[in-house]
């Protein structure tokens, strides 16, 4: 085999470009193996040296159907890789195996690749030769075999990725039309209002915590008595619950009525949200 067959299929199985494979096989004599090795090497030596950079940019990739749906955010240092063709097709490609994988982060990372490499193989490779900082981020799986997923993509940067993604698992036996044009207009709904939680009791306490603390200091200087600052307290406390629980939110498509009040008026017994998740590059 020429060196330059040798070059071309290394760089064919480890993505590497042309000068690092030529340097590479000269350091091995000619060994494609351990050519293959010496850039798997330098190619984590790079990554490492990258993963303090930030990383704010990316997308967000939607896998799986209406009963079994998956989600995960990968992200990058740039705008511009995230519409970078070799980015884009690892995302597509991992957002498969996220599925396949139930969102369990272990086993994703030691999935096979089509290149026959590992996700963090093939991720250490690829941070190599694009040149930025490249991770996975948030993931999940929602699956119910009672259940209908509906979810919405936000600034689609191709086919399956965005900027911003909702998926919203809805229990109910009735799949007519009026169901599925309320799970669309739910997801569009939650990607607009950002909801931390179904309901009041589903909001993290530290969240609770850290919005009680602005509050007191917002009425620490008020010139308000301790009884009356108490009130005002519990009352902006309680209105940042139901601003934030997705059920007492006003509805985007027609604020005077609240998310639960439309669920009602849909007048189905066995509908309700099950749970659902949302993702934004850069929040």
């Amino acid at each position: 085999m020429s060196d330059i067959e040798k070059i071309k299929k290394l760089r064919q199985s480890t993505g590497a470009g042309f000068k690092d494979c030529n340097a590479a096989l000269k350091e091995s004599n000619g060994d494609i193996d351990k050519a293959a090795e010496i850039l798997r090497v330098k190619g984590i030596a790079k990554a490492s040296k990258k993963m303090s950079r930030d990383a704010q940019e990316g997308v967000v990739a939607i896998a799986g159907n209406e009963n079994k749906t998956s989600i995960i955010e990968v992200n990058c240092e740039t705008d511009f890789v995230a519409k970078n063709d070799d980015f884009i097709n690892f995302v597509k490609e991992l957002s498969e195996l996220n599925d396949q994988n139930d969102s369990n982060i272990e086993k994703l990372k030691s999935s096979k690749m089509k290149n026959g490499s590992s996700v963090d193989d093939t991720l250490v490779a690829l941070i190599a030769k694009i040149g930025e900082k490249i991770t996975i981020g948030q993931t999940k799986t929602i699956s119910n075999s009672s259940s209908l997923n509906y979810q919405y993509l936000h600034t689609v940067v191709k086919d399956n990725l965005a900027k911003l993604a909702v998926v919203v698992s809805l229990e109910t036996k009735d799949n007519s039309d009026t169901v599925k044009n309320f799970g669309k207009q739910l997801s569009m709904h939650i990607a607009a209002s950002n909801p931390l939680a179904l309901n009041a009791e589903g909001i993290q306490n530290d969240i609770l915590e850290k919005e009680k603390k602005l509050i007191s200091e917002e009425l620490k200087n008020s010139g308000k008595s301790a009884e009356i600052a108490s009130k005002i307290s519990i009352g902006k406390i309680n209105k940042f619950k139901e601003e934030n629980s997705l059920l007492t939110q006003n509805w985007v498509m027609e604020p005077k009525k609240k998310v639960q009040d439309v669920i009602s008026e849909i007048n189905i017994s066995s509908l309700k949200i099950n749970e659902f998740i949302r993702i934004k590059i850069g929040e």
